[in-house]
């Protein structure tokens, strides 16, 4: 059995896996496409409508068949809520969450990190990775409600005096906040050129969460009071990202202010129009007598197996060119060196560090040696922070030491990692070896 960490990840079998979460708790699921959004209120699982195509809650147990799933069906987010209406999760015991498989042999454990004055929970997500099913550890707290968590992912519903219930939607509505926002930024990004941006429910949940952190704190910043990161609720929300953006801002107390007030702004605005983003979000929040309102917006493009692979061929591009440019012979693709690169920079974003060095003492040649590679010599290049392929060559080819590796004239292999998450938001992996 696997004991999950929040952004950890595990391969499913194939049938139905049950999720059960024993305690003072109500469990709920959401039923999404890959944009994060429900196709009505029937993908919303909850104690009122327990049951969907492919899903079914029994007390404290989900059970969900991802065969089953209606059709584009790829992900299942199960969030709990606390049993008794108004009572903060950080009032009651810490939700633990076990999953079997379909005999009821264990695959899973989480326990997240306790939480404060959220009233809903994001769990895990079963999500769609090509033809297989896998689960990830969220951990994400949410504190405006069942109700608002559903209204999020787009589904319409009613909450009086804590009885949360559907009503029909013809189709989902994006959150209250982002009214206005698409249409003002997908107009400057079509004067640009660039492909429109759609909303996405797990971004408005990461937006949602620190934009109210900003509030609580007095002041906009990448990391909030709770000391978590904005790109940490962006992956603990479920959306993985290849690349991502933010605009951290306070002051417009509208939308279109919000807006223009980005337009205004040279670096800003091409995020903004950056023509790699496909999704974005906003929020907002009310400083606590201030008088100030706090705004969260997220733009991001999803992390695909193909997507990677570009980053990755791109990366090794621009690091032979530098090489030819030193009348050097380029370096091949390695297999098990990207193995190695690929699990470090996920190692990175797991458990939250920088270094060469992981928390368990391990070294680039023990890496490298552990995912199968022959190579006797080993030199690595990371890097934490940057936002693209370009950047990240750049950034190296600037530093003595990461410049001596990548024209040391002994390498002749290479493999590159890169994963989104953490504090910095990307990190960089290159190992070269000989």
């Amino acid at each position: 059995m696997s004991e999950l960490v929040p952004g950890g990840n595990l391969a499913l079998p194939g049938g139905a896996v049950t999720v059960r979460v024993s305690g003072p708790f109500d469990v709920s699921a959401l039923i999404t496409d890959d944009g994060g959004k429900v196709s009505g209120d029937a993908d919303f699982v909850f104690y009122n409508q327990p049951s969907a195509p492919g899903a079914r809650l029994g007390g404290d147990t989900l059970t969900v068949d991802p065969a089953a799933l209606r059709p584009r069906a790829a992900r299942v987010t199960v969030a709990v809520s606390p049993a008794g209406p108004g009572t903060p999760l950080g009032a009651l015991p810490v939700p633990v969450l076990r999953v079997t498989d379909a005999r009821g042999r264990p695959l899973a454990r989480f326990a997240p990190p306790p939480a404060g004055q959220e009233t809903v929970l994001l769990l895990v997500e079963l999500y769609r990775r090509g033809a297989e099913w896998k689960l990830r550890a969220l951990g994400q707290g949410y504190a405006d409600g069942l109700a608002g968590l559903a209204r999020d992912f787009g589904v319409d519903v009613a909450d009086d005096d804590g009885a949360v219930s559907t009503r029909t939607a013809t189709a989902p509505a994006a959150p209250r906040a982002a009214d206005g926002f698409l249409g003002l930024v997908n107009a400057a990004r079509a004067a640009a050129g660039s492909p429109p941006v759609a909303h996405d429910a797990r971004l408005a949940v990461a937006a949602r969460e620190h934009a109210g952190t900003m509030a609580r704190g007095g002041r906009p910043a990448v990391e909030g009071v709770d000391g978590v990161s904005v790109h940490q609720r962006v992956v603990s929300a479920g959306y993985a990202y290849l690349t991502v953006g933010e605009h951290l801002v306070s002051g417009p107390l509208t939308v279109d202010r919000f807006v223009d007030h980005c337009l205004r702004h040279d670096a800003a605005r091409r995020t903004v129009c950056d023509p790699a983003f496909a999704h974005a979000a906003v929020a907002s929040a009310g400083g606590a007598g201030s008088g100030a309102t706090y705004w969260t917006a997220l733009w991001a493009a999803p992390l695909t197996p193909d997507g990677l692979d570009r980053t990755a061929r791109e990366v090794i591009g621009l690091t032979n060119r530098a090489r030819a440019r030193a009348g050097l012979p380029p370096l091949s693709g390695d297999p098990r060196l990207t193995e190695a690169a690929q699990a470090h920079s996920a190692d990175m974003v797991a458990r939250d560090f920088c270094s060469h060095t992981a928390p368990d003492g391990s070294g680039p040649l023990e890496r490298a040696t552990a995912a199968g590679s022959a190579r006797r010599t080993v030199g690595e290049n990371i890097a934490c922070g940057q936002r693209s392929p370009a950047e990240v060559v750049e950034g190296w080819m600037n530093s003595p030491g990461h410049r001596a590796n990548i024209l040391a004239a002994g390498f002749t292999h290479i493999g590159v990692g890169f994963a989104g998450g953490g504090r910095a938001g990307t990190y960089w992996t290159q190992l070269l070896g000989a």
